[in-house]
Formats: C-alpha cells, sequence, structure tokens
C-alpha cells in the first residue's frame, strides 16, 4: 500500500529520475541521437514508476511515467492524434528455474487478465517488436491524407510529404469496405540488408554512414527535404490502428490486421496467435531462435490481447494499456579488452567509472567505450586493466560491461579502486552509507558541475533569473565569463554582447545587421535587469539554488522556517540539524559537508558580498526548545547499546555535557544506565569528547538565539491542502506560497488526511481521487476567500 507523504530521499531521488528520463525522451524522440541505452531507460523508468506505486504524492501530473517521449520539435508541423499513441510496459527475463519464475512479469500480466475478464488461457495476438519509428496514418475515403510521428503519444509531427516517398505505404486502399476515415499505426523501418548497403554506398562516396538501422529509418523520415527521404531504403509494417469512423472493424486484434493486409498494407509475416501463458513463452522462443537470421532488426515481441471487448474491459494505466506488453530480449553481446578504466563527473557531481575499450562492433555499432555504472558493480565484476570482457548492446548508445572473461586475464592485473579525489576539480570524492555512486564534493568550484550548478541557481523555483536559459549559461561557462553562480552578479550589457557575438562567430551565425554594426542590446539590458532584481529573494529559494544534495524545496523552507536565518543555517552541525522535521542523517550530512567545504563557503560569501537578501529572514523556531537537549547530543552519538531510554535518564539527571562527563561511568549506572551503556558511553568519551562539546557547543547557542517567549501557531497549521487543475487569478506556485505562509501544508497527491482541495479548470485524477474519499472539494474563489480571511492578498 503506497504511502501517502514521501520523504525527501524519495522526492529528490524521483526528481532526478524524470530529469534524466526527459532528457533522454529528448535525445532519442527529437534528435534521434539517444544517450543511454535502452535497457538504462527501461531501469529508470521501473525505478521511478515503483516510486510512485509507493508514494502516492509522487505520481505528479507531468511525470514521464505518464507520457510516451518528448514533445516533436523543428521544421515540421504539429499533428494531435484524436487517439493518443501510447507506450507498452515492458517485461524482462528474471532469474528462476522454471517459466513461471523467470518471465514472472508475464505470466502476471496474463494473469491479471484471466482474473479481471474471469477467463483461462485468453487468446493474444502476437507479433515481433520492430525497432524503427512509431508513425499514424490517416486515410479518408481509402486515400493516403496525413502522416505523423507519435512524438509525445498526444502531438507528433507531420512528416505526409515523406511518407509518401516510402513505397510500402499505400497511397489508396485497395477494395472498398474499409471505413470512411481510418487511421493506421505502424513502424517505418530500415530493412538489414538494405542499411548495409546503404552503408557501403556511403562509405564509397566518402559520406558519413548511419549509425544502425533504427537511426537511419528515423533520421530519414525527419528530413526536411523528401527527395532525400526518397532514397533512403525504407520498409513499412502495419500492428495497430487508431480513430475509425464510418464503418467498423473486426471484433478482434487478428482479424483487424488481415483486413488491414487486405486493404494493402503490410504487416509481418511472423504476427499470430497464442493461447495463454505457455503459448506466449513458445512464441517468444520462436522468435528469439530465429531473430538473427530475419531481414529487420527487432528487441522483443509484443502480446495483445486479441478481442476488443476484452481489451476495453481491461482498460489503460496512464502511459500504457493494460492488454498489452512488450516482452524484451536480453541484449547482444561480443568480447573485447579494457584498455583503461577513467571517471567521469556528471552534471549532477556523480562519477561514473567508464572502461575504455578496444573498438568492437556491437549491434551493428562501433563501441569503444562502455559504462561501469558504480564502485560497486567493478567490484562485482572485477574489471581490471587488460580484461578481456564481455560487451552488451541492442540498439544502445551506451554499451555496458556484462562481465569479465577470467580465463584470458593476463598476468599481474591489479584490483581497480575509486580515487579518493575528483578528476576535475581535486574535491574529495565521497560516498553516503548505503549509496551506490560516489559523488564530487566540489558542488559550486567544480567545473564538470558549472553549467547545471549555474542553470539550478538561475531556474524558476530558486532565483529566478528570467531569461538566462541553457544556451547562455552554456555560452557564459564555455567562454569563461562565469566560474560560480556569484560570478552572474558582475555581467555587465557589454559582457552579454561580447558573449553573444564569439558565440555566433563560432556557429558562423553572425547576423548581416551585426555585420553591418548594428548590434541590438535590449535582451542583454533585460538579463542584467532580471539578475539584478534577482537579488532580493527568499531564504528557502536562496538554498534551494544552491543545489545542496538532497535539498529540494520543501527541506529547504523547513530549514528557512526553523533556523530562521543563513547564518544560523551556515553554522548548525549536523547532528543538531537533524532534529528538524523530515530531516534525517544523510540530508542533515549533506547540509553540513557543503558548508563544511572551503570553496562552497566562498561562494556563499561572494553572493552575499554581491548583494543578495533576503525578505525573510527572522530568529529560529522557538519550538526547537522542545527538540533540542542533552538526550539529542547522546542520541547523535550512536554510541552502541545507549537506546533513547538511557539517554533520557542522562538528560534527565545531568543538565549539561559537562555535568555529564564530571558524574562519570559509576554514578550514571546508579542513575539507571544500563552497565555495557554506560561503559560504551565511557569509551566513546574517550574518543570523541572535543566532537560531542563542538556539537553541545552549536546546540547551546542556537537555544540561547530562540525567542524568549513562545509565539502563537500560524492559523492554517496542521491543515493540509491540495491544488489542482488551471486558476484564473492564481499562479498555482503564488497559492501554494501564500498556504504555506500560514501555516499550511501543500501536497501533491489527495489522501485521507487532506484538508480540502481547490479545483480550476481541468482537474483531473486528484478531483477524482478526493470525490472518491469524500475529501471536501473547493474553488478557486474558495481559496481567494480562505486567504483573504487572514489578511492575504491573492
Amino acid at each position: 500500500m503506497s504511502q501517502a507523504i514521501a520523504p525527501v530521499e524519495a522526492v529528490e531521488r524521483a526528481a532526478d529520475l524524470r530529469r534524466r528520463i526527459e532528457d533522454a525522451n529528448y535525445r532519442y524522440h527529437v534528435l534521434d541521437e539517444p544517450d543511454i541505452s535502452d535497457a538504462e531507460y527501461d531501469r529508470l523508468m521501473r525505478e521511478l514508476e515503483a516510486l510512485e506505486r509507493q508514494y502516492a504524492d509522487l505520481a505528479v501530473l507531468d511525470s514521464p511515467t505518464r507520457r510516451v517521449g518528448a514533445r516533436a520539435h523543428g521544421g515540421f508541423a504539429e499533428v494531435t492524434h484524436a487517439v493518443p499513441m501510447l507506450s507498452l510496459g515492458n517485461a524482462f527475463e528474471q532469474e528462476g528455474n522454471t517459466d513461471r519464475e523467470k518471465y514472472r512479469e508475464v505470466a502476471d500480466f496474463e494473469r491479471r487478465i484471466e482474473q479481471t475478464l474471469g477467463r483461462a488461457q485468453p487468446v493474444f495476438s502476437v507479433e515481433p517488436k520492430l525497432d524503427g519509428l512509431a508513425i499514424s496514418l490517416l486515410y479518408q475515403d481509402g486515400v493516403f491524407v496525413q502522416g505523423a510521428t507519435r512524438g509525445d503519444g498526444a502531438v507528433g509531427e507531420d512528416v505526409t510529404a515523406n511518407l509518401r516517398t516510402v513505397k510500402a505505404v499505400p497511397l489508396r486502399l485497395r477494395g472498398n469496405d474499409w471505413p470512411r476515415v481510418l487511421e493506421v499505426r505502424g513502424e517505418v523501418i530500415m530493412p538489414r540488408a538494405a542499411f548495409e548497403a546503404f552503408n557501403e554506398r556511403a562509405r564509397e562516396a566518402g559520406d558519413k554512414p548511419l549509425a544502425n538501422p533504427r537511426n537511419g529509418a528515423a533520421g530519414s523520415l525527419r528530413q526536411l527535404d523528401p527527395a532525400v527521404t526518397a532514397k533512403r531504403p525504407l520498409a513499412f509494417f502495419a500492428y495497430a490502428v487508431g480513430r475509425v469512423e464510418g464503418g467498423e472493424l473486426p471484433d478482434t486484434h487478428s482479424a483487424t490486421l488481415a483486413k488491414l493486409r487486405e486493404w494493402g498494407f503490410p504487416v509481418s509475416p511472423e504476427v499470430s496467435t497464442a493461447k495463454g501463458f505457455e503459448g506466449l513463452i513458445r512464441y517468444f522462443r520462436r522468435i528469439g531462435e530465429k531473430r538473427d537470421s530475419l531481414p529487420y532488426d527487432i528487441d522483443g515481441v509484443v502480446y495483445k490481447l486479441d478481442d476488443y471487448e476484452g481489451q476495453q474491459e481491461m482498460g489503460f494505466v496512464s502511459r500504457a494499456p493494460r492488454w498489452a506488453i512488450a516482452h524484451k530480449y536480453p541484449a547482444q553481446e561480443q568480447m573485447t579488452t579494457v584498455e583503461g578504466i577513467e571517471i567521469q563527473i556528471g552534471r549532477t557531481g556523480a562519477a561514473t567509472p567508464v572502461a575504455r575499450l578496444a573498438p568492437v562492433q556491437v549491434g551493428g555499432v562501433t563501441v569503444t567505450n562502455a559504462t561501469l555504472h558504480n564502485a560497486d558493480q567493478v567490484a562485482r565484476l572485477d574489471v581490471r586493466v587488460g580484461d578481456t570482457v564481455i560487451v552488451r548492446r541492442a540498439g544502445d548508445v551506451i554499451p555496458e560491461v556484462a562481465r569479465v572473461v577470467e580465463e584470458r586475464r593476463p598476468a599481474k592485473t591489479v584490483a581497480w579502486a575509486m580515487p579518493a579525489t575528483c578528476p576535475v576539480c581535486g574535491s574529495a570524492l565521497l560516498r553516503e552509507e548505503g549509496a551506490a555512486a560516489y559523488r564530487c564534493s566540489g558542488g559550486l568550484i567544480c567545473a564538470a558541475q558549472r553549467k547545471e550548478a549555474i542553470i539550478h541557481f538561475a531556474s524558476r523555483r530558486a532565483m529566478d533569473i528570467d531569461g538566462l536559459g541553457d544556451r547562455f549559461v552554456d555560452a557564459l561557462v564555455e567562454f569563461d565569463m562565469v566560474k560560480t553562480p556569484a560570478d552572474l552578479y558582475a555581467l555587465t550589457v557589454e559582457r552579454f554582447v561580447d558573449m553573444k557575438r564569439r558565440a555566433d562567430e563560432r556557429d558562423g551565425t553572425t547576423p548581416e545587421t551585426v555585420k553591418q554594426g548594428k548590434v541590438a542590446t535590449k535582451w542583454a539590458e533585460n538579463l542584467v535587469e532580471s539578475i539584478e532584481a534577482s537579488k532580493k529573494s527568499t531564504l528557502p529559494r536562496f538554498l534551494f539554488g544552491l543545489g545542496i544534495m538532497h535539498i529540494g524545496e520543501s527541506t529547504a523552507k523547513t530549514l528557512a522556517t526553523w533556523l530562521g536565518s543563513l547564518k544560523v543555517v551556515r553554522r548548525t552541525p549536523a547532528p543538531v540539524l537533524r532534529v528538524l522535521p523530515d530531516i534525517g542523517d544523510e540530508v542533515a550530512k549533506s547540509i553540513a559537508a557543503f558548508f563544511a567545504q572551503q570553496g562552497n563557503e566562498k561562494v556563499v560569501d561572494d553572493l552575499l558580498k554581491a548583494g543578495i537578501t533576503f525578505s525573510d529572514e527572522g530568529q529560529p523556531s522557538p519550538k526547537l526548545r522542545e527538540r533540542l537537549g542533552l538526550d539529542v547530543l547522546l542520541d547523535s552519538a550512536r554510541v552502541s547499546k545507549l537506546g533513547p531510554k538511557s539517554t533520557a535518564i542522562l538528560a534527565k539527571n545531568y543538565a549539561s555535557l559537562d555535568a555529564l562527563i564530571k558524574a562519570g561511568e559509576h554514578q550514571w549506572i546508579v542513575a539507571g544506565v544500563p552497565q555495557a551503556a554506560a561503559s560504551n558511553l565511557s569509551a566513546h568519551l574517550a574518543d570523541h569528547a572535543s566532537e560531542l562539546h563542538a556539537n553541545d557547543k552549536a546546540m547551546r547557542a542556537l537555544l540561547d538565539a530562540l525567542p524568549a517567549k513562545s509565539v502563537s501557531a500560524l492559523p492554517l497549521e496542521g491543515h493540509t491542502y491540495v491544488i489542482t487543475g488551471t486558476m484564473a487569478t492564481l499562479k498555482r506556485d503564488d497559492a501554494t506560497e501564500r498556504l504555506e505562509s500560514l501555516g499550511a501544508k501543500v501536497a501533491g497527491s489527495v489522501s485521507k488526511k487532506t484538508t480540502a482541495v481547490f479545483a480550476g479548470e481541468a482537474a483531473g485524477s486528484k478531483l477524482d481521487k478526493a470525490n472518491e474519499l469524500g475529501i471536501d472539494v473547493k474553488t478557486e474563489d474558495d481559496l481567494i476567500a480562505l486567504l483573504a480571511s487572514h489578511g492575504v492578498a491573492p
């Protein structure tokens, strides 16, 4: 059963997964230049789906689990699909001794259909999963009128002119019993033999060969000049229908495919039907055995419940039908040798070991690098420089090392170890307890993280520097004009104009007006004004903008609310930070470690010197008095056998750490502390007294800074609201900020703990959930009235 509220670690992980998946979608669907493997993409998506199942408030409407890919952009008009082109869920081979264990995801899929429909051994339409580009073909009165790519599933690109050049696409349907309006879905592919022949001609002509058949098909179909597409050896196979008007189709998917063949559409000759789980696995194995001899690339097979009535009853989840699934084959593999192991520092500081390989052809692409994922994976595989390894790839761009061929290992090889420092900035590489990845601790000073740090700092939810997008940040960093976020505040109109001039010269895009001496500066003036305006900020925005690991908007607000000022946040040690709501050990350590880095401290100082101020700084919350004490200090020491009962006894008997130490082990036992716990505490103090004293001093300073009197509770404290849909007057961020200023919590999902839901136009599943749970649903006018009743303007 899902938990209503996700811990901060899960929130941050989900945000990171969404960013990585969206980036992968953009590169795959828009640029046709994927940079992660299908297997890695599937892993990220499955992890995100698991998090969203576990924590209801993570299932946001804009999650990539609710859509298929990235929206298409470029030189083509947009086409809105009347019936969304959904993606399919994936099934993979698992460990096990029986078919039902090894293919448990397929078994679960088939079992769900049996139980939902009350049928034993349901019939499925089965077909190869082609590795090409999904497209939609629209026919009116039997004539082809429009072709579109899938795009994001809702909106694709109009590639009608290019599709007309594909000979396999019928321009007029055969027969006369087709519906008046018929939309046919299918895959444009480049057959293997045609791909090899095309590349051979390209090499002979000195042209760049295509990377693989899938990229060849996608790139060919998205040429702006249809004449170029016409020269590419493309094929097409139909596999489904979408919009149908003025006519009827057969009752089953398999019969529909047969009817499509009659109307002139190519359908894979490997399409068949299968009955029950055993039938599905037999088909999977049969196609797998002939996979290498097929004339086209596939990466699995697809199972679809055959009858449409059953499909309708099964329905859909957010991004996929419940009545269909793709069963993936294991990735293709080749053997090569490891020439070196290097560390790559990602934009977020993650340190990834990468194997440099002797070039090898895998899946039709020359591979020279392979990811080793993390230090634990290197240790598991025991990969060493000089080893012969198996590299796995199946249409992927970043392959992985699957295993080491130990019998081929040269003599005197040495085990690899993660270096202690970042190869980019020299800062320490650190790994949190229980985490797989090492990260560079350089934060704001590491060049590898520089672009990401500045983009994040300037983002709308952080310092909100309007107009400073990725393209400008890339140029500022490339031309060494900005090294840290603090450098932004020294930029002038002249510097921005110089940056753009250099970028245009680099790209060969200098406008004619600039060549004539007419240089526009209004855009630069606007940017400088936006940077200046960002100096007046709030503490939560600033803390979030620093990009501290694990610090999202919610945690930043917690720090500001409870500690009051940046000065206090910076000097509070981890053991004290962990007493704050929703801040655990790792988050507390991350905050303290960030401010302990001299480089980060300098950047923060530079930002303050640049004139950044906070409108909401104040005193620490008086509620801290209830959370701080000697027991908290002792609990943070993690002394073996010294549990909460013992620390409570010690806190009750001794007014300070000094008094505790002076009393000694015997008196602790007399007070009621078990002997083993007392002995362990005594030993701990012998080695760590100075550390405890430092933490105690920080805690006492914080207690001394608290207001003398407690303040009354905020008017909406203890209330939880959800905002859904589009508001006519209030932006969602503004409404959230105002409700939180009154002490309310604004959640991302509806639960039994929700006080009320404020619903605007086009409210979706959250409104349905509220009605289902009997939660009070209110309008935007109600929200404005609530704010006004507490003196807060909309």
